[in-house]
C-alpha cells in the first residue's frame, strides 16, 4: 500500500504540479506586492493623490475603483509573465520535439524503403 503511494507521489506529473503550485504562489505574492508598492500609489497620484485617490463615495459608501484597477493590472501582468515564461517556451519546445520525431520517422521510413528494395533484389536474384 505504501509502495503504491510512493509510486504515485514520485510520478513526474505530481512533482511538476507541486513545483508549479509553489512557484505560482510565490509569483502571485511578488506581483501582489508590486501592485501594492508601485501601482496603487501611481493610481492614487493619477486619480487625485493621497488617501482619496481611486475612490468615490455615494451615500457614505466608498467605491474603491483604484483597487479594482490594480487587480486588473495584477492579473494582466501575471498572465503575461506566465505566457512568455512558461507557455511560449513550452510550445516552442513541443514544436521542436515534434519536428525531431517527424524527422526520425521520415528517416526510419526511408531506411525501411531501402531495406525493402534490398530484400526485393535478393529475392529476384
Amino acid at each position: 500500500m505504501l509502495k503504491g503511494f510512493k509510486n504515485f507521489i514520485m510520478r513526474g506529473n505530481v512533482v511538476d504540479l507541486a513545483v508549479a503550485v509553489v512557484i505560482g504562489a510565490a509569483f502571485t505574492a511578488l506581483v501582489g506586492q508590486f501592485t501594492k508598492s508601485f501601482l496603487d500609489p501611481m493610481i492614487k497620484v493619477i486619480t487625485g493623490g493621497n488617501e482619496i485617490g481611486g475612490k468615490f463615495t455615494i451615500n457614505d459608501v466608498d467605491f474603491d475603483y483604484g483597487a479594482f484597477i490594480g487587480a486588473i493590472i495584477t492579473f494582466l501582468l501575471t498572465a503575461a509573465v506566465l505566457y512568455f515564461l512558461v507557455v511560449l517556451p513550452l510550445n516552442k519546445y513541443n514544436e521542436y520535439r515534434r519536428r525531431n520525431e517527424e524527422a526520425a520517422a521520415e528517416k526510419l521510413s526511408h531506411e525501411v524503403e531501402l531495406l525493402t528494395e534490398i530484400r526485393d533484389l535478393l529475392r529476384r536474384g
